[in-house]
């Protein structure tokens, strides 16, 4: 006769969300704390926003109005009012700042952390969930502003641990790109969903190159372009002339500059912000440029899209940008003007920047991989201004802290000290569990992590193994003779594990550090201590 099988529920993570473990976690709340602290000392304060918002406090920057599941995770409450899970820290704060816009002193300059949610078709390393980091100044107009977030963002970088010369903070300015889109007949709303295309086309550079953004601006892009095979991308639909005006704006990042007219004999003129332009020449019928410097970007950026109005502003904005940040010495080592930053969100108004990291490292299987974008931000003027009658200027910086708590890991690999557990005391008797308890009370009390093994303690065997899993420095071990004696046994599960792996004959080992010693009960929390300094593991400050 056969059994019954009792229905089970499948244990499984939904798709684009993850669970994160002790070290993960650790490192995270690490990293959080040193980003913290950068934020502060630029006068930042902590703010919080819920995870939930009305979906038409996000309004237009949703992916798709109309269906408001689309991109954003929504739900309607019993007064049938739409609510979202938030999709970024940027809106919510745009929101706080107008309920409270009396009140707040302004400039607002504040920091949140917190989890943001996309309901998009997760990935390899796109997740629906993923933690953020933002710093925001609220009302001020100023490119002065804009310039600080750079240089906050920089400092931040390296307060991190990362190295001058493997990031850089790249700065571009959508005034630019929105005066180059509207000479080619792409301005006004209408041409909003085009633009955004354009947009999405331009941020893919550093993925696809040169080639891969001309096909995205125009009929499309295949994800295997030589099999013409893969997922296909529909693109912009721009003309071969059009394309070509874009393509001339975005090379300008790569240091090679094409000027869209010939410009030979063009004199030097006062350029933006003070910068003069150079004189371009041509050698053998080439009109090509190399620009090596900030200034050299911002001269190309005048010769070819100085004539645009909205563009010359934008231009003249980084021109005040890259005089700031040079002259609180941050060279373009540091802060570099880059074309080809455009971010993708709709908000943006005036300067953009991106954090990028640019070392290299190979993965587990030895291939190479580059970390890229880990954050950014821009000048969104008109975010506020929605919720009020009068524009209110604002421009922000957002990490992508799980990204970045990624980078990390690969940049310290080996250097990275190992996250140990806590102590453990093990059981060798049932009937003196309580006096168990008060050996790691003890040790609580002085701040070191500890616990008494709380499984089965009939097999001590399994006690040791159970602190092998948890990673502990050592065990403390009492049974009834060293209770009777007032002492107990320190074993060092780091030493000991050295030990098994080095020592090769007897002599050696007898001048090696013992893995096992007794000590005076009265003892236990100073002798844990050396075993804990000994091999640099942190214990906190004491309780009470």
């Amino acid at each position: 006769m056969a059994k019954d099988k009792t229905s089970r529920l499948k244990a499984r993570t939904p798709r684009g969300f993850a669970d994160r473990g002790p070290a993960e976690l650790a490192g995270t709340r690490s990293m959080l704390e040193t980003i913290r602290k950068v934020y502060e000392l630029y006068g930042f304060e902590a703010l919080e926003t819920p995870f939930v918002e009305y979906t038409d406090a996000l309004g237009k920057f949703l992916p798709d109005q109309d269906r408001p599941n689309e991109g954003v995770f929504s739900f309607q409450d019993d007064d049938e009012q739409w609510l979202s899970l938030r999709y970024d820290l940027t809106a919510p704060l745009a929101r706080h700042v107008a309920e409270n816009f009396d009140r707040l002193a302004k400039p607002f300059r504040s920091y949140r952390a917190g989890w943001v949610f996309r309901n998009e078709k997760p990935g390899p390393g796109r997740f629906r969930q993923f933690m953020q980091f933002d710093a925001d100044t609220v009302g001020a107009p100023t490119v002065a502003a804009d310039a600080e977030i750079c240089m906050m963002a920089a400092d931040t970088l390296e307060a991190l641990g990362i190295k001058r010369g493997d990031y850089v903070i790249k700065v571009n300015n959508r005034k630019v790109l929105d005066g180059v889109l509207e000479a080619i007949g792409l301005g006004g709303q209408e041409n909003a969903g085009r633009r955004l295309t354009v947009l999405r086309a331009i941020d893919k550079f550093d993925k696809v190159g040169i080639e891969g953004v001309r096909d995205l601006l125009g009929e499309g892009r295949w994800e295997n372009p030589e099999a013409k095979s893969g997922d296909f991308t529909k693109g912009a639909g721009l003309d071969a002339e059009n394309i070509d005006t874009v393509i001339s704006f975005v090379a300008l990042q790569s240091g090679e500059f094409t000027p869209l007219e010939d410009v030979t004999g063009r004199t030097a003129e006062a350029g933006a912000a003070g910068y003069e332009i150079a004189t371009y020449r041509t050698e053998q019928g080439d009109a090509s440029h190399f620009v090596e410097s900030n200034k050299g970007i911002i001269d190309g950026l005048v010769n070819s899209f100085g004539n645009y109005t909205t563009s010359r502003q934008g231009i003249e904005e980084l021109g005040e940008i890259a005089q700031l940040v040079e002259a609180a010495g941050y060279g373009r080592e540091r802060i570099r003007i880059d074309p080809s930053v455009v971010r993708g969100l709709e908000y943006y108004t005036g300067p953009v920047f991106e954090a990028e990291l640019t070392f290299q490292v190979a993965d587990e299987k030895g291939r190479p991989v580059r970390f890229g974008s880990v954050g950014g931000g821009g000048r969104y003027d008109g975010l506020v201004g929605r919720f009020r009658s009068e524009p209110v200027p604002a421009t922000g910086f957002s990490i992508g802290v799980s990204r970045l708590a990624s980078a990390l890991s690969y940049l310290k690999g080996a250097e990275a000290a190992p996250d140990y557990g806590p102590v453990v005391v093990v059981v060798m008797d049932r009937d003196e569990v309580a006096h168990y308890m008060g050996l790691v009370a003890r040790l609580r009390q002085a701040g070191i992590r500890a616990e008494m093994y709380l499984g089965n303690p009939k097999n001590l065997g399994n006690q040791f193994k159970y602190a092998d899993r948890r990673n502990s420095p050592c065990v403390v071990i009492q049974g009834s003779d060293e209770r009777a004696a007032g002492q107990v046994q320190i074993k060092d599960l780091i030493e000991g594990a050295k030990a098994a792996a080095a020592i090769t004959d007897n002599a050696e080992w007898r001048e090696s550090r013992p893995a096992q010693f007794a000590c005076a009960e009265d003892e236990l929390v100073a002798k844990v201590i050396e075993v804990l300094d000994h091999h640099g593991v942190p214990h906190g400050a004491a309780l009470g």
